[in-house]
């Protein structure tokens, strides 16, 4: 895709802050610290638009880009990390559960998880529920640059059979670094943003 147009136009902690539901939206899940904000920076081309930390958790907002006015990222808060105190948790439950109840035009949500390690419990509770709700269980599997490619090939493996994926096709390794599967995962996005239009 040609980015000619772009902005973070939300910051949202709250369904009365999101956009009007005009576009098709791709939300973003995932643990904290599993390299979201690299991620869209990459699909982006941008370096700072996403805030990136070394301390997990720091995004507890719902952040919404518009790009080209043909489509919206979603950036959900990351889940997971073990020193938020159960009331951090309890908001960030809340505002992942009204976000995904109130937006109808919520065309895909993509799992990301961290190519190194077997995804979490929270990740194969996340995706169950990402299938359950009908959607097709897309995920990124990022920081592909840190392993070698035989490592990847069994990463791929360990991610199939932990989230109980039946098509490899779904699962994509990704880099921030070399952002080689960027072409790749933009031609899916728009794939299912032009199906969704063609829906209403």
């Amino acid at each position: 895709m040609v980015i000619k147009q772009l902005e973070l136009e939300r910051v949202a902690v709250k369904a009365a802050q999101y956009p009007a539901a005009d576009l098709p939206e791709f939300a973003f899940c995932g643990r904290s610290n599993v390299g979201k904000s690299s991620f869209i920076n990459a699909m982006f081309g941008r370096k700072n638009l996403a805030r990136t930390s070394g301390k997990p958790g720091k995004t507890r907002t719902i952040n919404f880009y518009r790009v080209n006015d043909a489509l919206r990222f979603v950036d959900l808060p990351g889940y997971g990390y073990a020193v938020a105190s159960k009331k951090d948790m309890d908001a960030w439950a809340k505002t992942i559960n009204e976000y995904l109840a109130e937006r109808e035009n919520l065309s895909e949500l993509i799992l990301l998880v961290d190519m190194r390690h077997a995804p979490s419990a929270k990740d194969r509770q996340m995706y169950d529920w990402i299938i359950e709700s009908g959607f097709a269980g897309m995920v990124v599997a990022t920081k592909a640059d840190k392993l070698s490619n035989n490592q990847r090939q069994k990463a791929v493996s360990v991610i199939k059979k932990t989230l109980s994926i039946e098509n490899t096709d779904l699962i994509f390794p990704f880099s921030a670094v070399d952002k080689k599967a960027v072409p790749e995962l933009w031609d899916v996005i728009e794939n299912m943003a032009e199906f969704h239009r063609k829906r209403q």
